[in-house]
């Protein structure tokens, strides 16, 4: 386009000087006629047009990528799909197309652009079995009940999910299915991704070239940082469960990386490109070092892979290749909101990270319910969380071991035995985070919360930000 605009110009300019040059019979100076002036007057004015015409085209876009007109909506569990999202509209913004970032909690569909040069790109992940995450509940709930709100939208769909869950990719693809039900058109074939696929990914990024540029830039994983085993130190020597063991991470040379309570740590297991392990993160930065809980896992076929060399088989000293996955969606609240932090077995380690965040900003406010087998055996960090107790961080603590009477207690049941004090304490402006086993703990603590709680109500504390998960 500058090329074009440029050369018409000269040609133009060109024209004009020689039909000029023809009109002016000698080289005798003499003062311009009234005819003459007009004809300059005219010859400026179209120069400066065609600057202006040739300025214009220089930054001009293809329609489909008009400055900030590509949404590009996320839902994410626990950080992957905010990551890919991110690295998202990067790309786009660093091949000239405008996009911004939005997250699907905050989206009004009535909102939604569908002009024929917008689009949106939506990158979104399933929990557990085909759920959506917790805080796009609502909007989902809302699409449900009006599906002609996407009326006439033009999307791209990545869809994230695990093929070891029976619902493999079950959210997205009922999410596509209420984008099409409502009217909504595809850009391109919806991409799914099993457990961070790399070349399910890069065919994301080819389809976006739909969007007018051929030669996007690649999405741009975040680097892995060599750090070092420093410490390893058995939890629950006796437990009649899987040992527990305390893990902590050095960097080898002194950079350590940003992050905050709520994020998880990416393990990347050796002899293996694409192996990575996942681990709640159990420390905050002033510590100045990553820590971590892993449980050695124990199958029918010997030990689990990445708990085996992490409790194992590493040396201390030993290298590890580690990088930290932002996870918004279990961050802490903003200010001095109280915290309602549930949690069982090693999922103590991300209610920890909370917990000394909060320590360290000399708030208090905090009521903790953890539950594992035996007091005398798996009551991870109990000298701390008693200091923090004797220091007022902590208001409040309910103990579930479930091997320590004849009746089994799971922090389910803490829960509806302490329903009217919770109740209050949600209604002060409390949060409620959840950190532990998927499968058993996590939707019991969410059935146990409707009954206090409600339903309404609970839902409506997950699209406000005030319920969040890091189950595993």
């Amino acid at each position: 386009m500058r090329l074009i605009g440029n050369a018409a110009a000269g040609l133009s300019l060109a024209a004009l000087a020689a039909l000029l040059w023809l009109w002016q019979p000698a080289f005798v100076w003499r003062m311009p006629g009234a005819d003459r002036i007009a004809v300059a007057v005219a010859a400026c004015l179209l120069w400066l047009s065609l600057c202006v015409w040739a300025r214009r085209g220089r930054g001009r876009k293809p329609p489909e990528s008009a400055s900030g007109t590509v949404a590009v909506v996320y839902a994410s569990q626990t950080g992957s799909a905010e990551r890919l999202a991110n690295q998202t509209v990067s790309s786009l913004e660093a091949g000239g197309i405008g996009a911004r970032l939005i997250h699907l909690r905050g989206l009004d569909s009535a909102a939604l652009p569908r002009s024929a040069t917008e689009a949106v790109l939506f990158v979104v992940s399933t929990t557990g079995e085909g759920e959506p995450p917790d805080d796009a509940r609502a909007f989902v709930e809302a699409l449900r009940r009006t599906p002609a709100a996407v009326r006439d939208l033009r999307y791209g769909l990545l869809s994230l999910g695990d093929r070891s869950y029976a619902q493999y990719c079950g959210f997205g693809r009922e999410f596509e299915s209420l984008l099409r039900a409502g009217g909504a058109t595809p850009l391109f074939e919806t991409v799914e991704v099993d457990n961070g696929d790399a070349t399910a990914i890069e065919r994301w990024h080819d389809a976006l070239g739909v969007l007018g540029t051929e030669a996007l830039p690649p999405l741009v994983p975040e680097p892995f940082l060599r750090m070092r085993l420093e410490a390893r130190r058995l939890l629950n020597p006796g437990s009649p469960g899987g040992p527990v063991f305390h893990l902590s991470l050095a960097p080898e040379m002194g950079t350590v990386p940003d992050w905050q309570a709520g994020d998880i740590a990416e393990i990347r297991l050796p002899g293996s490109a694409g192996l990575i392990r996942e681990y709640s993160l159990a420390s905050v930065p002033a510590d100045a070092r990553l820590e971590l809980l892993v449980r050695q896992q124990r199958h029918a076929d010997g030990y689990g892979v990445g708990s085996a060399w992490l409790t194992l088989d590493c040396p201390l000293g030993g290298p590890v290749d580690v990088r930290v996955r932002r996870n918004s969606a279990f961050h802490a609240p903003e200010g001095p909101r109280p915290m309602l932090l549930i949690g069982n077995g090693t999922g103590i380690a991300g209610l920890r990270a909370h917990l000394k965040a909060r320590a360290a900003a000399k708030l208090g406010g905090a009521w903790l319910i953890f539950g594992e087998r035996q007091s005398r055996h798996d009551f991870h960090f109990r000298e701390e969380i008693e200091d923090w107790q004797r220091t007022g961080v902590i208001e409040r603590v309910d103990l579930a071991f479930s091997r320590d009477t004849a009746q089994c207690i799971y922090v389910q049941q803490r829960i509806v035995e302490s329903g009217a004090a919770l109740d209050d304490f949600v209604h002060r402006g409390a949060a409620i985070y959840v950190c532990g086993s998927l499968e058993g703990m996590a939707p019991g603590v969410d059935a146990a919360l409707r009954q206090v709680l409600g339903g309404p109500l609970l839902e409506s504390l997950a699209a406000d930000g005030r319920y969040r998960r890091d189950v595993y």
